[in-house]
């Protein structure tokens, strides 16, 4: 297909439905004067476990392959150890590996070729003695405040952070050279990593990159969508039944468009994969019980609807929740074939050890250490064992006083 295209088509097919392009003379000249296919990387942290906000990355990467882009996927192991110990170290390699799955099906259930994808783990060079001696060259001329803005958006912010969350972003900037590319591709939450790249990078000798932003597609919730927060993301093993639990509950409040998760999906996952999948124009089908159904092949007509309260949330949810269980079945349908990835999964993901509770010991305490192990009271009063000395006044009240140097008949 992509020798079909023109340069035009190539470029416009790369920028499409991107939010913001940094440096696109650099793209130009790579497709029309080099006249040469631009050399793109996506990179993708291998922390928790891959959800559907991942079509919307895939999708652009469909359009890279599609223009005649090689295509590099980085699969992020330190980096996912660096952010915040979200993946630990022992786990990392297994976790890359079922990144390197879900990718790789979520691209053929788009009828997507990958004969110009290149799949690369962080670890096999970012340990080198010269990726190490760059990163010492880098951490010289940058400093620790935009180090730290840098990684705002994307390193876990916690009190009193780690040095990790500061090497992070100069690892990704690092990494465009590296892996020998013409850009970086990412979400717009990765744009201060981008800048600090471009603006870098130079200092030590290495040329400015492109970068391409994806728009972030928010969560059930609103929000982010987050592979750390259950309830705003949808994993792409989950069932059926849950997806319909969990867009039943997702925020999409009637006539409001901005910040609708549901609508972001339609716009950036459902109509473009659909036309994907069709090699065609897209198209969303919204079923209604009176009437024929609504057929959207635009978004701007959809959000039209939307706010004028011709589609409502109770016909938008249904609908949006069937397109993405049939989205997901070949996907899951694979991993039920694949003994591999299977496996692959529970190295990566193990479950949580069930700790069994310890039976306390109840302590009825005393007035001197260790006097509840050492003395035990009788019903009628007096006191047995090792310490009884120490604790026993008298056997009757004459004997307590006089013991309390207490007179009777008499003052003390």
């Amino acid at each position: 297909m992509a020798e079909a295209l023109s340069a035009d088509e190539k470029i416009a097919l790369i920028n499409e439905n991107l939010q913001e392009v940094l440096k696109p003379e650099i793209i130009e000249d790579v497709i029309k004067k080099q006249n040469r296919p631009l050399v793109v990387y996506w990179g993708t942290a291998t922390t928790g476990r891959p959800h559907v906000g991942y079509f919307a990355p895939i999708v652009k990467l469909a359009h890279f392959l599609r223009a005649g882009c090689k295509l590099k996927i980085l699969l992020a192991d330190i980096h996912g150890f660096l952010d915040n110990l979200k993946a630990p170290i022992e786990l990392v390699k297994f976790r890359a590996e079922y990144y390197k799955f879900v990718i790789i099906s979520l691209l053929k259930s788009v009828n997507v070729p990958i004969e110009q994808l290149e799949f690369v783990l962080g670890s096999s060079y970012q340990l080198s003695e010269k990726y190490t001696m760059d990163l010492f060259r880098l951490s010289s001329v940058v400093t620790e405040h935009d180090a730290k803005k840098a990684g705002a958006e994307v390193v876990k912010q916690v009190e009193n952070s780690t040095l990790s969350g500061l090497i992070y972003p100069l690892m990704q900037a690092l990494d465009e050279e590296h892996l020998g590319v013409d850009a970086q591709f990412g979400g717009v939450d990765q744009r201060k990593i981008f800048i600090l790249a471009a603006e870098q990078l130079s200092k030590i000798n290495y040329k400015e990159r492109a970068h391409l932003m994806n728009p972030m597609v928010p969560g059930l919730a609103g929000g982010k969508m987050s592979a750390s927060d259950p309830d705003s993301k949808i994993d792409v093993l989950e069932t059926a039944e849950v997806v319909r639990r969990k867009m039943k509950k997702a925020h999409a409040a009637p006539k409001e468009v901005q910040g609708n998760g549901i609508i972001s999906f339609v716009e950036y996952v459902l109509l473009p994969i659909s036309g994907l999948k069709s090699g065609g124009q897209g198209k969303f089908v919204v079923e209604r019980k009176d009437g024929e159904p609504l057929v959207y092949t635009d978004i701007a007509t959809l959000k039209k609807d939307y706010e004028a309260d011709i589609l409502m949330p109770q016909m938008l949810k249904p609908a949006a929740t069937n397109a993405l269980i049939e989205l997901l079945q070949p996907i899951q349908d694979e991993f039920s074939q694949s003994e591999e990835w299977q496996d692959i999964q529970r190295k990566a993901y193990p479950p949580p050890e069930v700790k069994k509770k310890e039976k306390k010991v109840k302590d009825r305490g005393s007035r001197f250490p260790d006097g509840a192990k050492e003395v035990e009271a009788k019903p009628d009063g007096h006191v047995e064992g090792k310490t009884k000395d120490q604790v026993n006044l008298a056997t009757g009240a004459e004997e307590a006083m006089e013991n309390l140097d207490v007179k009777v008949n008499g003052t003390t």
